[in-house]
């Protein structure tokens, strides 16, 4: 550890200061029982992971490698398409406690490769195949008993040939408030193969359920620039390079049934449906709580 960041941890105390944004999101909020408003306490069930791109979280937000401030009031995280998938990879998938044949468990591969103390830098490794991702297969394989291993990704065909993304996600602070977020995707594949990239900006839907707090904002004030008011974060300005700003509210979508309705048609899968479907699922005026940035890339072998 560098003296620089002896002297960060120095005037770093209670996640003030230059611990005030780190890697606070969790990898899975679906399906918990902060989130769980189910009439029998089926937290399993109530929020599940296909649900979980429509519903807004009151308690927590989750993410891939995802950043935020120390309260969770403004996130940050990548998201990405391989063109395959039928949703957007905003989040980890998994089985509940319930599906596993031992139990809950996280089918994905990720690794946390890095940190400071004070979060300073981080180094995220996300590895995202090329293929459909194989949802139906990973849960129908492990419903087979407890007396069977466990299925794992690498027990599909989504590895084959090295078809898959190496996504790395670096984060680093020049300033306490001051953040460089890098997402860097390497084709381990043999043929070119095209992705997105979407990193996602977004409030915590902390207004919903509390009338003490008003509604933040998320606006484009220039193709390259998105600038985030909120009276508990103050202001924060998002500086990119290039890419589509396409812009919804993190509210549950009505179609579900654990909300109260709200009178915006751009809800939390907009963004999703936007690009999957091309929906008009985003708000042209590009105004809301929840963001992306949207890049497209055709990548070489190895590129």
């Amino acid at each position: 550890m560098d003296e620089g960041e002896h002297e960060r941890i120095s005037h770093s105390t209670n996640n003030k200061n230059w611990k005030k944004w780190g890697p606070y999101i969790s990898d899975r909020q679906w399906g918990t029982v902060r989130e769980d408003y189910s009439a029998h306490g089926d937290a399993w069930n109530f929020i599940t992971h296909e649900l979980a791109r429509s519903y807004a979280y009151r308690w927590g937000e989750e993410g891939i490698a995802g950043f935020c401030d120390c309260e969770q009031v403004l996130c940050i995280a990548p998201t990405f398409w391989n063109e395959k998938d039928v949703v957007l990879k905003e989040r980890l998938f998994g089985l509940t406690n319930g599906e596993g044949n031992h139990g809950e468990d996280v089918k994905e591969l990720y690794f946390h490769l890095d940190s400071s103390p004070t979060h300073s830098y981080c180094k995220f490794l996300y590895k995202y195949p090329q293929s459909a991702f194989p949802y139906e297969e990973l849960l129908h394989k492990n419903k087979q008993g407890r007396s069977c291993s466990e299925y794992e990704l690498l027990d599909t065909q989504a590895f084959k040939d090295n078809r898959y993304f190496d996504c790395f996600v670096e984060y680093g602070k020049a300033d306490i408030n001051d953040i460089l977020m890098k997402v860097t995707v390497v084709n381990r594949g043999p043929e070119p193969a095209v992705v997105h990239v979407l990193p996602h900006l977004w409030f915590r839907n902390f207004w919903r359920h509390n009338p003490r707090h008003t509604r933040p904002e998320i606006a484009s004030i220039s193709p390259l620039c998105l600038h985030c008011h909120s009276t508990r974060t103050g202001d924060y300005f998002l500086y990119h390079e290039h890419g589509e700003q396409p812009v919804c509210e993190n509210e549950t979508n009505n179609r579900t049934v654990y909300t109260t309705p709200t009178d915006s048609p751009f809800v939390k899968d907009g963004i999703n449906n936007y690009v999957i479907n091309q929906q008009k699922t985003v708000n042209p005026n590009k105004k809301g709580t929840k963001a992306a940035i949207w890049y497209q890339a055709r990548l070489m072998p190895g590129e």
